[in-house]
Parts: C-alpha cells; sequence; structure tokens
C-alpha cells in the first residue's frame, strides 16, 4: 500500500483488497477522512495478499475467501452501510453502568474519549421510545423527519439519550418459549441506566485504552470462557501466537474461532480509527498500519495473524448464515420497522429485503446441521455449554473499562449472540404465524439492532 498527494488529497493506493478483512480497515479511513480518496486496483499479485497469506479454503466449511470478497464488496457491504445509517437501526439501546460481574471494578477510563454525553430524549423518534411491541403497528403515524442528534462537542464522546418513558404492552415480546435459545445476557431496557446511543456519531475506534484492564478482559474469555485447544496459552498480552485448534470437536472449534474472529474483527476498526495524536486539545484519528501489522503480520505473528483474519471471514459465514435464516421472520407483512415515520419505515424494511434476496443467492453458506449432530444426550450437554459459555462472555463486556468500548463490545456480542440464537431455532422459525407475533421465537428490537450492526462491523 502506498500513500500520494494529489491535488491536496491523501490518495491511497490499494493493489487488491481482501475483504471483510482489509476492506473493512480502508473503507473505515475513507468514511471519517473526507480528504481521503481510496483508490482500489484489481491486479495478480499483492502486497498484502502475500503479507496475509489470506486466500483459499477455510477451514470447517467448503467457502473460499475470494468468494466471500467477491460477495461482500458488490453485493452486501453497500447494502448493509446503507441499512446501519437509517433511524431504525442506529439507536441502540444500552446499559453502561452495570457494574462487572466478575471481579472489583476498575473504574471507568478518564480519558475524554471514553466518556458518556447524553443528548436530549427528543432527538430519539417517538416510534422507537414507545417500545418493542411498536414493531408490529400496521399503521406508523406520519411525521416530519427527525431531527439528528447534535454533534457531541469532542468527536469521540459517546452521544447518548436516557429514555425516561415507562414501557407498556411488552408482555408478548417479554413471553419466550422454553425452546427458544438465549446465547446473551440482555440488557434490561426499563433501567433507568439503560440509555439511548446514536451509533454514527459514535464510530467504533480506538480511544487509548489500553493495557492490564483491556487485556484482562480478552484473557478472560480466551482462558476461563472460551473451548480453546489445550495446547494454547493464552498470556496477559493477546497479542501472543497461540498454535493449533485441531484438537477440538466442531463444536467447540466453532466456539473457538468464533470469539477469534470477533476480537480480529474489534481490533481491525481500533487500528482503522487510531487516536494518533491529542495534541492541542484536539484529538487526531487515523490508519495505524504499523498497530494493524503487530497484530495480523504474518511475520509479526509467527504465522498466527493469518488464522485470526480467517477466523474473521468464519465469524462473517456464520452471521451471514443466521440472516439466511432469519429472513422469513422479517419477510412477513406483520413485521415492520418502526419508529413512527412510515416512508422512512417502509424504505428501511425494503433495503433490508434486498440484503436477504442476495443473501439467498450465494451458494457457499456454513452448514450448521453438522454441529449438535452426535448422540442426543451427548449433544444436547454440548450446546448448553456452548451456549452458557457464550452468555458468559456476553457479561465480561460489562468489565470493559471504556464505555465507548463497552458500547462496541456489547453490540458486537449480543450480535453474534443473536445469530447463534436464530441458528439454532430452526424450527421455531419454520412454524411462525404470517399475521400475528409468535410465541416460539421473537426478537426484540434490541437484538434486531444488534444482529445487523454486528454484520456490518
Amino acid at each position: 500500500m502506498g500513500v500520494w498527494g494529489v491535488g491536496g488529497l491523501n490518495v491511497i493506493i490499494v493493489l487488491y483488497v481482501s475483504v471483510p478483512v482489509l476492506l473493512v480497515f480502508i473503507c473505515v479511513i475513507s468514511e471519517t477522512h473526507p480528504g481521503v480518496e481510496v483508490v482500489l486496483q484489481a491486479v495478480t499479485h499483492c502486497f498484502f495478499c502475500s503479507l496475509l497469506q489470506l486466500t483459499g479454503v477455510l477451514d470447517d466449511c467448503f467457502c473460499d475467501v475470494e468468494s466471500i470478497d467477491v460477495f461482500n464488496n458488490f453485493k452486501i457491504y453497500p447494502r448493509i452501510k446503507k441499512l446501519t445509517e437509517r433511524d431504525y437501526f442506529r439507536y441502540y439501546k444500552v446499559n453502561l453502568k452495570r457494574p462487572c460481574p466478575f471481579w472489583p471494578d476498575d473504574g471507568h477510563c478518564a480519558i475524554k474519549d471514553c466518556h458518556v454525553e447524553p443528548c436530549p430524549e427528543s432527538k430519539v423518534p417517538v416510534g422507537i421510545k414507545s417500545g418493542n411491541y411498536n414493531k408490529y403497528s400496521q399503521a406508523a403515524n406520519t411525521m416530519s423527519d427527525m431531527t439528528e442528534c447534535e454533534q457531541a462537542n469532542e468527536l469521540g464522546a459517546i452521544n447518548s439519550t436516557l429514555s425516561n418513558q415507562s414501557k407498556e404492552a411488552f408482555a408478548d415480546w417479554a413471553r419466550h418459549d422454553d425452546a427458544q435459545d438465549h446465547f446473551c445476557e440482555l440488557d434490561d431496557e426499563t433501567s433507568p441506566d439503560a440509555e439511548y446511543v446514536d451509533l454514527l456519531l459514535n464510530p467504533e475506534r480506538f480511544t487509548g485504552y489500553k493495557g492490564p484492564s483491556a487485556w484482562r478482559v480478552w484473557n478472560s474469555i480466551y482462558e476461563e470462557n472460551c473451548f480453546k485447544p489445550r495446547s494454547v496459552y493464552r498470556p496477559l498480552n493477546p497479542l501472543a501466537p497461540s498454535r493449533g485448534e485441531s484438537s477440538l470437536c466442531l463444536e467447540k472449534r466453532v466456539f473457538y474461532r468464533l470469539i477469534s474472529g470477533l476480537h480480529s474483527s474489534i481490533n481491525i476498526h481500533l487500528c482503522a480509527e487510531y487516536l494518533l495524536d491529542e495534541g492541542w486539545g484536539r484529538s487526531v484519528w487515523g490508519p495505524n498500519v504499523q498497530e494493524f501489522r503487530q497484530r495480523f503480520d504474518t511475520a509479526e505473528t509467527k504465522g498466527e495473524g493469518t488464522r485470526r483474519l480467517k477466523n474473521l471471514y468464519f465469524l462473517y459465514l456464520i452471521e451471514l448464515r443466521a440472516l439466511y435464516k432469519v429472513a422469513p421472520y422479517f419477510e412477513r407483512a406483520i413485521v415492520n420497522l418502526y419508529t413512527g415515520n412510515s416512508q422512512e419505515d417502509g424504505e428501511t424494511k425494503e433495503l433490508l429485503l434486498q440484503i436477504f434476496n442476495e443473501i439467498k443467492a450465494f451458494p457457499m453458506h456454513f452448514d450448521e446441521k453438522s454441529m449438535f449432530a452426535g448422540h442426543k444426550m451427548e449433544a444436547k450437554t454440548l450446546k448448553e455449554e456452548f451456549r452458557l459459555h457464550f452468555k458468559n462472555i456476553s457479561r465480561i463486556m460489562d468489565c470493559v473499562g471504556c464505555s465507548k468500548c463497552r458500547l462496541w463490545g456489547k453490540l458486537q456480542t449480543q450480535g453474534l449472540g443473536t445469530a447463534l440464537k436464530v441458528l439454532f431455532s430452526e424450527k421455531e422459525i419454520k412454524n411462525l404465524p404470517e399475521h400475528s407475533p409468535s410465541k416460539g421465537f421473537q426478537l426484540t428490537r434490541q437484538e434486531i439492532v444488534a444482529l445487523l450492526n454486528g454484520f456490518g462491523r
């Protein structure tokens, strides 16, 4: 990759880009730095691909990196980016004040770019504030376009809104069938500490939060809550290389790869939007290629970097499969992505259905039927262990000291948890009634927002 000045602009020439890995890294740069123009030139050999050796068939499925790149580049990413900019998907309600359940709280990060900066409740669309039940409303109120949240005084500060409105008509959504799988501990949206956050004004980025406090979170995930190969040692430093996953059965290997892929996704965004300078009272953000190479370069990670990135592709396929499976849920006429603006709501659902149509055409989906397919009792025990491990990981996200890091950690963990819930609720989804809410399978708005934004990351 080279950088040149052209007509006052910094132009990054990328010989070839592998997506969702390097495209994510580059697109974040182009989106958040208007003065940077990204030019993609496809050629037969590339610096990054040879550097990372990221090519060929992925383990545990029959998909190859190149096919996923093309599919995501041209079919999915442009649409998912537009979708997550819609009002329904940009406001996420989250409790960032829950105490860490596993060790004494370190206290919240004192860096200004980590803290929560609320914005007025009036800026959140009325249909979103009125509760989850409105997702089934057939008559969305006509209203003028909602004003966006005012920009925060500091670019890195979180903008959020505290909803004081009581929750009514929630019974249908709170009722869950025993057959339904829950892989995350959801925040109580009725809690006075739960806040609406505008995700567009709070991009995932490196805020300066690092060191033992940050490492302890990932160390706890890998050492205590992840099915990992016995040969793999995860010291406090998460950049240390690991070795081998083949000693695990498929289910445990899948779990480990999902966590590793999630870790890679988060690290890529932190490298793409890195806190480069805090001089003169103003934070400067930008790409940190050295940090990216430190985490993913084959030479600097003793070959582990390629494995980490392949696990990110694997995570992408798992969440892609979940969207394929959950499409019938959203295709029903009864389901509206309700904000109170009928025109926008209709356009948002149409865009979501376009994404589902593209996903259905993808020929190399992961086959989840190969999981938990052994002896009935053993499979049931393993599935429950799988679920509880992941649920525990969702609770660990409340131990992240940086509020912005906690926000995106919770959202992406919940997104993956929702994907797993979908994959293991196939029978319930097949039996969905067309014109009434289902008691066997339901998604809260919080889960829907997390699922699509998590996949977008």
